[in-house]
């Protein structure tokens, strides 16, 4: 079991109910089979071809490690529409045989909502090490992705991702790649500001309520959702923000920040890393709330463990120009 998932000693109390969190989507969300239209036949089927230019990656509005360093110029690229899907990770299984890691440590994180007495006695108690957790069986055994093609994959490691990369002939995106393509233009919002759109309404999967106990499910889901159930940025790409955290091919640097955003108690949750530099992984999750993580902006960014497969970290790749 990585030292990350060990228990620690801790406190936090909330006085909501808990409800357990599923995988559930929307009644209107798009149903479809998880392959981009000229899967198997086009280089870059479910891609779309990223201009390039130069702007400022970071904000000066967010976390510490996000400060902006100075101006980036990225050359044109292309970059998967939505994250890799179930769906297309199968078909790279089927072909070449990969067995993941999670498959070959036989277990992986997964996120359980806790009752309150574990919260009390260990914070980071949403996160079971759970044995025969792996993509095809995300929230372990019992659980499974059919009639989930086209949600992201999950339980994989860095590794893992450019492993399915390799075998398109595409890599994992930078992080000025990754955040060019999830700004499409724009400037990147306060740290408080949530997801949604100009009618209120929730733009991106995040945790809505209090994290970790409620899910008001504003959004419709429980859980991670299929790919493209959220309005697409200005470059047509969708889930940018939210969903699932996305491995890029870049390390962590910079001080490594409190998910808590200033909450002393949602802070002690905070997982500490096994030695060595951590992966880089950007977009925030369905886990993202306004009292924990924060991190549902192109700005943000948050050191991931390369070998350690969870519930909430999938990737996209992308390809030279």
């Amino acid at each position: 079991m990585p030292a990350s998932l060990q228990r620690y000693p801790g406190k936090l109390a909330f006085a909501v109910l808990a409800i357990v969190a599923g995988a559930a989507g929307a009644a209107d969300c798009r149903r479809a089979s998880g392959l981009p239209e000229g899967w198997g036949r086009d280089a870059h089927a479910g891609m779309v071809r990223i201009a390039g230019g130069s702007f400022t990656p970071g904000s000066t509005a967010g976390y510490a490690d996000e400060r902006p360093a100075g101006a980036v110029r990225v050359k044109p690229f292309w970059i998967d529409r939505t994250e890799v899907t179930n769906a297309q990770f199968a078909a790279f299984a089927r072909a070449t045989g990969y067995v993941t890691d999670a498959e070959r440590a036989g277990a992986a994180a997964v996120f359980k909502v806790p009752p309150e007495a574990e919260l009390n006695a260990r914070p980071y108690a949403w996160w079971v090490y759970t044995k025969g957790a792996d993509w095809r069986h995300p929230e372990g055994p019992g659980s499974t992705i059919g009639g989930r093609e086209n949600q992201p994959v999950v339980q994989v490691t860095q590794a893992d991702a450019f492993a399915y990369a390799r075998w398109l002939g595409r890599t994992l995106p930078t992080e000025a790649q990754w955040e060019y393509a999830a700004r499409a233009g724009r400037s990147d919002a306060a740290l408080d500001r949530a997801p949604r759109d100009k009618a209120g309404k929730p733009g991106a999967n995040f945790w809505q309520g209090v994290f970790p106990s409620l899910n008001t499910r504003e959004d419709g889901h429980l859980g991670r959702a299929p790919v493209a159930c959220f309005p697409a940025n200005g470059f047509g790409l969708h889930d940018m923000i939210g969903n699932v955290w996305e491995w890029t091919r870049d390390a962590y640097t910079g001080p490594r920040q409190p998910h808590g955003n200033g909450d002393p108690f949602a802070s002690v949750g905070t997982m500490p890393l096994q030695p060595g530099t951590p992966a880089l992984i950007k977009g925030g999750s369905f886990l993202c709330a306004a009292n924990f993580c924060v991190r549902y902006r192109a700005a943000a960014r948050h050191p991931q463990e390369a070998n350690l497969p969870t519930a909430h970290v999938g990737f996209r790749t992308v390809s030279a120009d």
